[in-house]
């Protein structure tokens, strides 16, 4: 594909004209997404532990895809949900149902978490899948996610963010109080229109575009 920027809406209306128009299942997508996401992290000689973290989104249910195929492929993996699980919705609570039937070890932490206890949950992660917020996030970053993001930035771990890293401003690039610190992001279809920010660069690392297979024509 030629190379695109994408605004928050477009971002959101590439995907809804995929599957309306196209008629390719978001499921697909996300599918895509993870598994693109979990060939990088290998590429990067990933050994694990890798600690999932996980909103109750789609950026989560990335999140769950990943944390599969790299099970799938050896490595330990440990799911942190920051959500009901009772909340999740369409494929990103598919994507947990499978997890759960797997036995992929899952922590639901739905109460604004210790300090210490992330600290501890982090301390020997080889990576950090930061699966938490997606593009459509505005306003300031409230808890419990503050706190995960923070405890996420002080960890030793190297940190792979999903589309962007969370807290960032799909739009302007600057932090929405705070964001993740992010060594890669892997961000899906096209850059996003806040990424040539300069504000954005510290919080982005290395930036890998996914292809989740959206045609060619809804970029067009």
């Amino acid at each position: 594909m030629p190379e695109h920027v994408l605004s928050r809406a477009e971002a959101r209306a590439v995907d809804r004209r995929a599957m309306e128009e196209f008629g390719l299942p978001g499921i697909v997508l996300m599918e895509n997404a993870g598994r693109g996401a979990a060939e990088l992290l290998l590429q990067r000689n990933a050994t694990g532990p890798v600690m999932i973290c996980a909103g109750k989104g789609n950026n989560g249910g990335d999140g769950f895809v990943i944390a599969r195929h790299l099970e799938n492929r050896g490595l330990e993996v440990r799911v942190l949900l920051f959500a009901d699980p009772n909340l999740l919705q369409g494929d990103a609570a598919i994507n947990y149902r499978v997890l759960t039937a797997a036995g992929t070890p899952i922590t639901v932490i739905q109460a604004l978490p210790e300090q210490s206890r992330l600290d501890d949950e982090f301390r020997n992660a080889d990576w950090i899948v930061d699966a938490l917020l997606g593009t459509g996030m505005r306003g300031e970053v409230r808890e419990p996610y503050a706190t995960v993001i923070d405890r996420i930035n002080v960890a030793v771990a190297r940190v792979l963010a999903v589309d962007l890293p969370s807290g960032m401003d799909c739009d302007n690039g600057q932090p929405l109080g705070c964001s993740i610190r992010a060594d890669i992001t892997a961000t899906f279809v096209a850059r996003k229109l806040g990424f040539d920010r300069p504000e954005a660069a510290p919080l982005l690392g290395d930036v890998h575009v996914i292809d989740i297979g959206v045609p060619r024509r809804v970029l067009l």
